[in-house]
């Protein structure tokens, strides 16, 4: 009999045994990674970079508005000089920070950018104040329209911080969590500072001035 027999070498088996193996630790790590809530840090992460992104274009729009309306209001009101540069150095201030999503991880680097957003808040409610003392500023279409543009900003800031908020707590209560608190762990995810109450109430809140006479 001539028929020749054909004998697989030892070394085709290894072979594929070890691309199986391969296959197979690929496949259990991709699993564990999924439902070890690897993928929704991931989607978190992302979320609150997107709302921050949003949170600094509507900031970047006030600040925009700013030199305009300080134009408009030092034509009427020059003598309130204190008030006027107040707006300006606040909005120099805020115009000078640059809060990275990296940057997102420092507690001090968050409450320093709200601390300077709240200043310029101030200024530019003080600013407001005073413009109650000129009719005639009070009725310049241009100063109407920035004021309305300044209105308009403000409630997209308060939105956009907002949704910025939301998304750090979804993002802050999964890294938390069993099991994904474990891939957070080992994959270097840790809890995201956010706005705090009083950063908030220094933001939203007008403050008192009293400049006498017709002050409002």
């Amino acid at each position: 009999m001539s028929a020749s027999t054909h004998v697989a070498s030892p070394s085709i088996f290894i072979r594929h045994a070890s691309r199986f193996s391969q296959v197979a630790i690929l496949f259990l790590i991709t699993a564990l990674l999924s439902g070890c809530g690897y993928n929704q840090i991931q989607s978190d992460d992302e979320a609150v970079k997107a709302a921050w992104a949003e949170v600094l274009n509507q900031y970047k729009r006030r600040a925009d508005l700013v030199p305009n309306l300080v134009g408009v209001v030092k034509g009427y009101a020059e003598h309130e000089k204190d008030v006027l540069v107040r707006v300006t150095e606040a909005r120099a201030k805020v115009g000078s920070m640059n809060l990275t999503p990296e940057a997102l991880n420092d507690p001090q680097a968050v409450a320093n950018f709200g601390k300077a957003q709240g200043e310029l808040s101030s200024a530019l409610s003080r600013l407001m104040v005073v413009t109650e003392n000129y009719p005639n500023l009070k009725a310049d279409a241009g100063f109407r329209d920035l004021q309305a543009q300044l209105e308009g900003t403000e409630n997209r800031v308060t939105v956009a911080r907002n949704r910025f908020i939301a998304a750090v707590q979804t993002y802050n209560v999964n890294v938390r969590s069993f099991p994904a608190n474990i891939m957070a762990m080992i994959f270097g995810y840790k809890v995201k500072p956010s706005f705090t109450v009083e950063d908030e109430k220094a933001i939203s809140d007008a403050p008192k001035v009293d400049f006498g006479g017709g002050s409002k």
